[in-house]
């Protein structure tokens, strides 16, 4: 497995298990029983901290859509770098600092995570187009 490939299944494993603190958090709000009763987990059961969390979980969802495929791109294309393989490293802790500091309420790091992730998207990106 190569380093790229290596990393989007770590990062699509961690994206797959944001939901687990909020639904905790569910569970301590609304006891056992609320967080089964099926409602929006968005809902005002929520700490605030829990809402940020679900709001970061579907923001790492939106962002693993234009990430795999790069990722996926650049392998077919046999495309594999020492600027891709960083850029797989950097996008995969940007996007865990970005669920914390979501999650914690802190605007400022939650932009410029944000930045660092789509700037490692960027840089597969340009390796695919031979730009870099």
């Amino acid at each position: 497995m190569t380093t790229e490939l290596y990393w989007l299944t770590l990062t699509a494993l961690m994206t797959a298990l944001f939901w687990v603190p909020y639904v905790l958090d569910r569970v301590v709000m609304t006891g056992l029983g609320g967080a089964l009763a099926g409602s929006a987990p968005d809902s005002s059961s929520l700490s605030t901290w829990a809402q940020r969390a679900c709001k970061a979980h579907t923001n790492a969802i939106e962002n693993l859509a234009i990430f795999a495929p790069i990722v996926l791109t650049a392998h077919v294309l046999g495309i594999s770098s020492a600027a891709t393989k960083a850029a797989v490293v950097v996008y995969f802790f940007a996007r865990l600092l970005h669920f914390v500091v979501y999650a914690a309420g802190i605007p400022a790091a939650r932009t410029l995570t944000f930045t660092a992730g789509w700037l490692a998207q960027i840089a597969i990106i340009a390796s695919i187009l031979r730009w870099i």
